[in-house]
């Protein structure tokens, strides 16, 4: 399977395109995740034509739109920061996920601050110009800001989500029929129950009850589904549910002391004791002693590459 291509806030990974001329390097994103990602670098700000360094610009409500303002220059710089989003963004259509910068006026996917008109306050409720049109062109992309993937449940739901995507990607992208769809389905229903119950529910219901609908209808759907699904990290209370529905698979196959320690296992995990990475590696032990095609195949229990350790902290 290729790297999902993430796209990155070119300063993020260490490129020297602040305004001050430096960077805001994540040691995470451009260490591990470039392990695992092929990351794409892009500085909204220097491809709008602003220099670096440069000074600082910041959003500020003018009238009843929100512009991006050089105030030490009188320089408005929205219109430039437009005309690149209108270039750039159709070009991003590959990509399984973005990381954007946090607070920046460009980048910054939530929390940006925005001045009054008067200049005498602000709120911090705003988004950067370029993270904006972004997510409106991609609303089922996967984004994130560096300074949240030092949430633990936070970055592992969002490398959880690329890979999701990665993966409907590739159902839009080839010959997909009813057999891939449902195929799809079935490999990710304990993720979606661990997410989300409701829409677990729903999309069962759906996949069942809209065959005579076109495959393209039935995908957009489905697509839409999973990824709100997902939007938020599974509780433990729900990784409880789902651990406890894989070891019901095993009840026949253990005797009474192998199905009280898992049994135990998965109550201290959800009583915080233990990561999720103990009941895992548990139930991944019994899976081959006893194996399951079904559990085998589902992407609840390998989401993401090993090696990033992320079950170990949650």
């Amino acid at each position: 399977m290729s790297l999902p291509k993430v796209g990155v806030s070119a300063c993020i990974i260490g490129q020297q395109v602040r305004f001050d001329g430096g960077h805001k390097r994540s040691s995470y994103v451009d260490g591990q995740l470039s392990d695992v990602f092929d990351l794409r670098p892009l500085c909204p700000e220097v491809g709008a034509g602003m220099s670096t360094p440069r000074p600082t610009v910041h959003l500020r409500e003018v009238g009843e739109r929100v512009r991006m303002m050089d105030d030490k220059n009188g320089i408005d710089h929205t219109e430039a920061m437009q005309e690149f989003n209108r270039r750039a963004i159709p070009g991003l259509a590959n990509l399984a996920g973005y990381i954007v910068c946090a607070k920046s006026p460009s980048c910054g996917m939530e929390r940006v601050r925005v001045l009054n008109e008067a200049r005498t306050g602000a709120r911090r409720d705003g988004r950067g110009l370029f993270t904006e049109a972004l997510m409106k062109a991609y609303p089922l992309l996967p984004v994130e800001e560096d300074g949240r993937l030092n949430d633990l449940a936070l970055r592992e739901n969002f490398i959880t989500r690329v890979f999701v995507y990665q993966g409907y990607k590739r159902l839009l992208e080839g010959d997909t029929g009813e057999h891939e769809l449902l195929q799809f389905h079935r490999r990710h229903k304990l993720m979606l129950m661990a997410h989300n119950q409701a829409i677990y529910r729903e999309l069962g219901r759906y996949l069942a009850q809209s065959r005579e609908q076109a495959i393209e209808t039935r995908l957009a759907h489905y697509g839409e589904q999973l990824m709100s699904a997902l939007a938020k990290p599974a509780s433990r209370r729900a990784h409880t549910n789902v651990l406890q529905h894989i070891g019901g698979y095993f009840k026949r196959d253990l005797d009474k002391t192998e199905r009280q320690h898992l049994h135990q296992t998965i109550l201290a995990y959800r009583s915080g004791q233990l990561p999720l990475m103990a009941p895992m590696t548990l139930l991944n032990g019994l899976l081959q002693r006893f194996p399951k095609p079904y559990i085998a195949e589902q992407r609840y229990l390998t989401p993401h590459p090993e090696r990033l350790a992320l079950r170990y902290h949650l």
